[in-house]
């Protein structure tokens, strides 16, 4: 028997390369999953933890729940298509949907700094009430902490949710197979862009809005369309790019998809070009891919293409055998190049 404790584990960083948490770890590229990896996963690991799903997958009885949570702390507080409190909501449902699940019910957790507006704090629950009722599911449990003044930035929010799974749903990375078609939502990007052009005081020819919505609708349609779903995957921090690397990650396959069948508007690319981000990863909040037999691609992108958030949906590439890089793009000239996890910090504090 193992009888080592916690207290006696050697953090897996060298403190010399990071002795502190930088921005760049939460930013959903490779410093926030070496953290992950090599911390928590190293102190918590579990067969469900180590799935590395958008949620856990639970046993209960003769069924399957999934059990998603996530904290928001994004500023400003209201931006072009949402605020916090909309996306606190939308967050959590939209992991328990890359789950397959039903979600039916979420907690709601504020850290509120002294000094916040109450006004405020009324348009952020209001916020959160609509978007609950658009979504179905209900808040039925809280909690509520204050701050000291400068120690907040204003307010927090962390929602969990549970959701039920379907019988005969299984969803996992572990089930992306070699010939699956990978499937794209919509254009990606516009999250990023719009947080970061009212943050930055930047202003284009016209508004760029978030893409933030509620996807547990359009992903039971494909569910109860009976395809044969391997995995979802909703793409926030890091955004395309990220997540296709990190399903490859948990693969034994590559992933290739093609720039010219990526459907990113016109005004996002040029401000990404004024920024010098690529859109490939600029977060989103009302995107994700699918990723199916390649038999069913046409019918999920048909599915998807009858909700407005998915009028632009593609096939945007395949998966194949292990490569020399785990996701490769093929460009609009032809030329192939590596889409590697991102290493930094594009865009800080965007959920």
């Amino acid at each position: 028997m193992n009888d080592t404790r916690i207290t006696d584990m050697i953090c897996p960083i060298p403190l010399s390369d990071y002795p502190e948490i930088t921005m760049a770890h939460g930013g959903g590229g490779r410093l926030m999953n070496d953290l992950i990896d090599r911390v928590i996963l190293k102190a918590f690991s579990n067969p469900i933890l180590d799935s590395r799903h958008d949620g856990a997958v639970l046993e209960a009885g003769k069924g399957k729940l999934a059990f998603a949570t996530d904290s928001h702390v994004i500023t400003p507080l209201f931006f072009p298509g949402g605020d916090i409190g909309t996306l606190s909501v939308y967050g959590t449902v939209n992991d328990l949907a890359m789950c397959g699940a039903d979600a039916r019910w979420l907690s709601a957790g504020f850290i509120i700094e002294e000094g916040f507006s109450m006004e405020t704090l009324w348009r952020v629950v209001v916020s959160m009430a609509e978007a609950s009722m658009k979504t179905g599911v209900s808040i039925v449990t809280g909690d509520t902490k204050v701050v000291d003044k400068g120690k907040g930035d204003g307010i927090y929010i962390n929602t969990a949710g549970i959701g039920i799974i379907p019988a005969g749903i299984e969803i996992s990375p572990s089930r992306v197979r070699e010939g699956d078609a990978v499937v794209l939502s919509g254009d990606i990007g516009r999250h990023g862009i719009a947080i970061m052009a009212i943050r930055e005081g930047i202003r284009f020819e016209s508004t760029i809005r978030s893409d933030l919505a509620p996807l547990n609708s359009i992903t039971g349609d494909l569910l109860r369309e009976g395809l044969d779903i391997h995995c979802m995957r909703d793409l926030t921090r890091g955004g395309l790019a990220s997540g296709l690397n990190e399903i490859a990650s948990m693969t034994d396959c590559s992933i290739r998809i093609q720039e010219s069948l990526i459907p990113v508007h016109d005004e996002v690319l040029g401000a990404c070009e004024i920024l010098g981000f690529d859109p490939l990863y600029v977060a989103n909040e009302g995107r994700f891919v699918v990723i199916l037999p390649r038999e069913n691609g046409e019918r999920a992108v048909e599915i998807l293409r009858g909700h407005d958030i998915g009028r632009q949906a593609e096939i945007i590439g395949f998966v194949e055998k292990p490569s020399y890089a785990d996701v490769l793009m093929i460009s609009s000239i032809g030329s192939e190049r590596i889409i590697d996890m991102m290493s930094g910090e594009q865009l800080p504090r965007i959920c």
